[in-house]
């Protein structure tokens, strides 16, 4: 079933299009990865997706039950989201707001909370403050806080920039097992040996064209080619392949 459906959609600021007629089915339990160039619109796409902009053209729809309020979003880290001078807990239940009727969290919000704390390894460092916290941490607690958002789609903005190999390792991982419990995952990255690694599908975005299909269907198109070394195991795929790549 699809949770998001793009059709023919235009996308951009003012009038100005940076992304131009994509046709995406974004389907339960995805996981798909948004590679491309800067300026070739993942972060319009993204602002999209989460309902902030509106297309020019076309249509962005939500299925499922699925409305805008209950995507997890994960913002890339910042110098701002290092100095919270608030606990572990406080952040993480912070992701609840939207759901948030009164002045108080409910018992349901924190069971809920608490939980998602634990799926990412991080309920011990509940009563630590945020920014005595490692890189790795700081970015469990962020994507602990987006889970209390959402229990079918999260929305991640390079969740490894700027995390140590090990660190990378581990979130890669636990996005990975987040994504088989069931929860549709959307990943922009800007490394795309590693976006095809992890994801089951890709996503390139480029100034006249765009690809989405499988990772391996990628592996073999002109924008694979192109832009990996594949791993792909067939003969075809165990050389770099220079070329350019076509209008999709």
């Amino acid at each position: 079933m699809s949770l998001i459906k793009i059709e023919n959609a235009s996308l951009g600021y003012e009038g100005k299009t940076v992304v131009n007629d994509i046709s995406v089915d974004i389907k339960e339990k995805d996981y798909i990865c948004i590679v491309g160039e800067n300026g070739s619109g993942k972060t319009t796409l993204m602002k999209a997706l989460l309902g902030l902009l509106k297309p020019l053209s076309g249509s962005i729809t939500y299925g499922d039950g699925l409305r805008q309020n209950e995507i997890g979003y994960l913002p890339q880290s910042s110098d701002i989201q290092r100095d919270f001078p608030a606990s572990v807990s406080e952040v993480v239940l912070s992701g609840c707001l939207n759901k948030k009727h009164t002045f108080f969290y409910s018992k349901e919000q924190k069971k809920t909370a608490a939980e998602n704390m634990k799926l990412t390894g991080i309920y011990d460092l509940r009563k630590k403050c945020f920014r005595e916290l490692s890189g790795g941490q700081r970015q469990r607690v962020m994507l602990a806080r987006a889970l209390c958002a959402t229990h079918k789609l999260l929305i991640l903005d390079e969740p490894v920039t700027g995390l140590d190999p090990m660190a990378m390792a581990d979130m890669y991982a636990l996005i990975k097992k987040l994504n088989e419990s069931g929860i549709t995952i959307i990943m922009v990255s800007h490394d795309v040996n590693s976006a095809v690694s992890n994801a089951s599908k890709i996503l390139h975005l480029a100034k006249n064209w765009y690809f989405y299909g499988t990772a391996h269907q990628y592996l073999h198109s002109d924008a694979g080619k192109r832009f990996i070394l594949s791993d792909c195991p067939c003969d075809e795929c165990q050389h770099r392949v220079h070329g350019g790549a076509k209008n999709v």
